[in-house]
């Protein structure tokens, strides 16, 4: 974990929007409304507490913190002494600079935190101050911890929702809720993948070091069948930091006999691909939407699986099978069910049928025609609202 705990003081007198993201999707998500939140208001001052791509669209950058992000109840549980410190740090800072609204951007298990603590300290409007508190992406109430819904109600002051299905989640509940639609679904989103047939096979382990050094080991022992199959194939892992870099450098120095196939690239620019060997993270709806065919697999930490199957309802990991219940376009392979042998017989079956491709196409104008909201209903058109109501 990063040592420094230091938080930058904002440039300007004033700060009419902090945003606060704590993982990479988070970042991203947020890069995509900032842009289109300075467009409309020039001179609009955000901070965030979050992640370079926020700070490169024009907010400024009080603290970095995607790069302290874990996964799992054992991780939290590891870290928890330096997530508490970022949580004080959090409030003081608040309470120093003052924020006009504060946009809180999936990351539920700190973001919700934040704003219960809002209340109890007297700063959001639902603590009788004068702080408009708004989450923009729900946790995933449709999986697990529904009642959340209720406490969510008594704490935030909006709620913008990423998928048209999650509205009906809060109906018992006075919070307003509006499907702003999914920031991939946005004509400004350039989607990072692309489907190319003479591509190269992704490997696309997550962006966190936990799922990364549980998933790639298992993705790696994959290739050299894989290499045996298609003499030319080549692979290609995106990865998000240079955090990211040094774990899968790492894990590739003991693959030495395969390495002259692999590239390790930055995941800032475009990637082609044929198809994907992935973990169930944002990237994999991203290949989704790009009509890229493949398979999805995840490790966790054996408790924090066993929680997860008690708690967890729905039948798939993958956003995109979520969505798609009835034809669900990727195979899920988890925990002991991911092994070499499940993944090579399920992308062989891939790179061998000229089918994939339509199918996969076919996927991703389905998943984009669920995804969009109406030409009114954006979540820049969502937040104007709020802030000329605030």
């Amino acid at each position: 974990m990063i040592r420094n705990l230091q938080f930058n003081s904002p440039p300007g007198d004033r700060i009419d929007l902090l945003v606060v993201a704590g993982e990479a999707s988070g970042d991203e998500h947020s890069a995509l409304l900032i842009s289109g939140l300075l467009k409309r208001f020039p001179n609009f001052q955000i901070s965030v507490i979050g992640g370079k791509g926020a700070e490169q669209e024009g907010a400024h950058l009080v603290y970095p913190l995607v790069e302290h992000a874990v996964v799992g109840v054992v991780e939290v549980l590891k870290n928890y002494r330096t997530f508490k410190q970022i949580f004080r740090n959090t409030i003081e800072w608040i309470l120093k600079y003052k924020p006009k609204m504060i946009l809180l951007v999936d990351y539920p298990g700190f973001n919700l935190r934040l704003a219960r603590e809002l209340k109890k300290i007297g700063i959001s409007l639902k603590g009788g101050g004068s702080v408009k508190v708004l989450q923009y992406i729900s946790p995933q109430l449709w999986a697990w911890k529904a009642k959340r819904r209720f406490e969510m109600e008594e704490i935030l002051d909006g709620l913008g929702v990423i998928f048209p299905f999650e509205v009906e989640c809060y109906q018992d509940t006075s919070l307003p809720v509006a499907f702003v639609g999914h920031p991939f679904a946005q004509s400004e989103y350039k989607c990072p993948i692309r489907y190319n047939p003479e591509g190269p096979l992704l490997l696309l382990p997550g962006s966190r070091v936990q799922p990364v050094e549980r998933i790639l080991p298992v993705f790696l022992d994959t290739l050299p069948q894989l290499f045996n199959d298609f003499p030319d194939l080549q692979v290609s892992i995106p990865v998000p930091n240079s955090q990211i870099r040094t774990v899968v450098e790492s894990l590739l120095s003991f693959q030495t006999s395969i390495m002259e196939r692999i590239t390790v690239v930055a995941s800032d620019a475009i990637i082609e691909a044929r198809a994907a060997l992935m973990s169930s993270g944002t990237m994999s709806l991203s290949c989704a939407i790009a009509g890229v065919p493949g398979v999805i697999a995840y490790r966790a930490h054996p408790l924090t699986y066993l929680m997860g199957r008690i708690l967890v309802t729905i039948p798939y990991l993958g956003m995109a099978n979520i969505l798609i219940p009835d034809d669900p376009p990727y195979p899920e392979f988890l925990q002991r069910h991911a092994t070499r042998k499940n993944l090579h017989h399920s992308i062989l079956k891939i790179l061998q049928n000229d089918d994939s491709k339509e199918r996969s196409q076919l996927v991703a104008k389905k998943l984009l025609k669920r995804l969009q909201a109406s030409e009114n209903g954006g979540v820049v058109e969502w937040l104007s609202q709020e802030i000329s109501l605030a």
